[in-house]
């Protein structure tokens, strides 16, 4: 089952840190805090944290 933004039900991604496209992310944070919450995102799962 492909993963779905949970604003507006698009596909994303299935290895998407985040729950959302980046175009809702964008538009519910802004360009620098998404890449920002992305970025940790990433790092977490790399450390095995999430």
């Amino acid at each position: 089952m492909a993963k779905k933004c949970v604003y507006c039900r698009n596909e994303i991604s299935d290895d998407s840190v985040i729950d959302c496209c980046d175009a809702c992310g964008v538009g519910v944070w802004g360009h620098k805090m998404f890449k920002a919450i992305v970025k940790n995102m990433e790092q977490a799962r790399d450390r095995g944290d999430i």
